[in-house]
């Protein structure tokens, strides 16, 4: 086909009308399973792409952003979650937009008819919402998830990045004993968090027996069971990487508990730089994650394709920071 495909192709190819076609390609839910395999087989055989201008004219929307965010127990009780919205509430109120919030399991489709553009919070099992979200030709972007097989904008931390300078900064300090709690090894974070300090471990030559990884899930319970794992050991170790601070600090708690101390016996890395690390018995070294910019920038970036500042697809990877604090200190001789 010569020329650029429309709706009224994938409409005469699928035999139905272009109102059916319209609202499969926005995930209205009234249409047919038939109706909507055929759709779909007719906007995949030529390629369709909706006028993104057109379908935000017809809605007769163009300010509003959708914050698309994965659920998990404590959501609200988690930093990076609470960050997130923050972050991107304060970026809408200054940019005088409308924000629509949504927890997802990723089972169902996303409405993208009320907003002119979806933030991702991350893609825990939910990839097929992403997929439905560009399908209807909603701006997207996707936060705290580098993804290149889809086209979509993302704005990452390196991760990978960060699990090696939690590794660098123990290593350096003479620790040759160094056991971690991992994050959800399902999310790109937890797993390229884990790569990066296993790594830099072989790299500098530092073994890291499978007594001492935990695969966690970022909560607090799970970090207390690992450490206690940890320190029932035969051969301990003498520094702990949590993937999160507040798993880190549910291990400090721990550590105290079992009549050590931090950094005096065990030294502690965690991950986010939540303020909560300032507040407790000792004070945590951490690596930064720039979850509020990551935010700000999601809404920025939407901002302008939105108003019609183009459509180049914004893929932004941000560098982790380590702070260091009181935590760490050289083991014992």
């Amino acid at each position: 086909m010569k020329n650029k495909p429309s709706i009224n192709d994938v409409a005469r190819r699928a035999k139905v009308s272009i109102t059916t076609v319209s609202r499969v390609i926005n995930n209205i839910l009234t249409v047919s399973a038939k109706n909507r395999v055929r759709v779909e087989e007719a906007v995949a055989y030529y390629k369709y792409r909706p006028n993104i201008s057109a379908q935000r004219l017809a809605r007769g929307l163009n300010n509003s952003v959708g914050l698309v965010m994965p659920s998990y127990p404590g959501i609200f009780h988690s930093f990076y979650a609470v960050e997130l919205i923050r972050g991107v509430g304060h970026a809408c109120e200054v940019l005088r937009m409308d924000l629509v919030f949504h927890i997802t399991n990723g089972s169902n489709p996303i409405n993208t008819n009320n907003v002119g553009g979806v933030i991702f919070a991350d893609v825990i099992e939910n990839r097929k919402q992403v997929e439905g979200a560009l399908a209807s030709g909603t701006p997207c972007v996707v936060i705290n998830h580098k993804i290149d097989d889809l086209d979509v904008g993302y704005i990452a931390v390196d991760n990978t990045l960060g699990g090696r300078a939690a590794a660098d900064y123990l290593v350096s300090l003479g620790h040759k004993k160094v056991a971690t709690v991992t994050g959800n090894l399902t999310t790109q974070a937890g797993a390229q968090r884990l790569k990066g300090f296993e790594e830099l471990l072989e790299e500098k030559g530092v073994p890291l027996p499978k007594e001492y990884v935990y695969q966690g899930d970022y909560s607090r319970r799970c970090a207390r069971v690992a450490a206690e794992q940890f320190l029932k050991l035969p051969n301990p170790p003498t520094a702990i990487f949590a993937a999160s601070d507040e798993m880190a600090l549910e291990v400090m708690a721990v550590i105290f508990e079992k009549g050590l101390k931090v950094p005096g016996d065990i030294s502690l890395v965690g991950f986010d730089d939540n303020p909560a690390c300032l507040f407790g018995p000792v004070a945590l070294t951490t690596v930064k994650q720039p979850l509020f910019q990551m935010a700000e920038g999601a809404v920025k970036y939407l901002h302008t394709v939105i108003h019609g500042g183009g459509t180049a697809r914004k893929k932004t990877i941000l560098a982790p920071e380590l702070v260091v604090r009181e935590s760490c200190s050289s083991p014992k001789k």
